[in-house]
């Protein structure tokens, strides 16, 4: 188990291959100061007593955020990373500013956690809603346009990251027709802060 940013009051789980990538760009991205602790999933240290804790699934992501206090008395914990990022979004951020960009934001988290990854890492989705979904982002997307508000944000993150594996896991895919797509992989794929998170994969 190893940390960073010791003392921070947001502690955020992760490990190799796991969501918790996403989510750590998106602090890194809005400066939110965390304490990143990395589990090692092969000596199975998601599945111990301490962390079960926490995340009674034994996922990762999960985060514990001591600046707010549940109803137990304890401080907040949560998995899934589209709800970490909401909620990071929501309470150390600015991004969200009515009623209208919240149900906007959850919009696209959700698709991106339950539409767009399905669509591409399942292979029977892949071939048959691929195209379809690409074809609609390709007219949705706008390399130059978050997808809620005036900023990049938790929507933005979501999105991007999972389009941006497409070259990493599925190079052999032919982009060509969806530009628009194409050109938010190529932007995300060269931000200083997707690269230190995420790697020159």
């Amino acid at each position: 188990m190893t940390t960073a940013r010791d003392g921070a009051s947001i502690r955020l789980y992760g490990g190799q291959r796991t969501r918790a990538s996403m989510v750590r760009w998106f602090l890194e991205e809005k400066g939110i100061d965390h304490e990143l602790i990395e589990l090692d999933l092969q000596s199975q240290q998601h599945r111990q007593a301490d962390f079960l804790r926490i995340n009674p699934f034994g996922k990762l992501p999960a985060l514990v955020d001591e600046s707010i206090v549940g109803s137990d008395g304890q401080p907040l914990t949560i998995f899934e990373s589209g709800a970490i990022l909401l909620h990071l979004a929501e309470q150390h951020t600015d991004d969200i500013k009515s009623v209208a960009e919240r149900a906007l934001t959850s919009q696209w988290l959700l698709f991106a956690n339950a539409t767009l990854s399905i669509a591409l890492f399942v292979p029977s989705s892949r071939e048959r809603e691929f195209p379809r979904l690409m074809d609609v982002l390709n007219r949705q997307l706008d390399p130059d346009r978050p997808l809620v508000g005036p900023c990049w944000g938790a929507a933005d993150c979501a999105v991007q990251a999972y389009l941006a594996y497409l070259p990493i896991f599925f190079p052999e895919i032919d982009l060509s027709a969806y530009p628009v797509v194409q050109a938010v992989i190529d932007r995300t794929r060269k931000q200083p802060t997707y690269l230190r998170v995420m790697g020159q994969r």
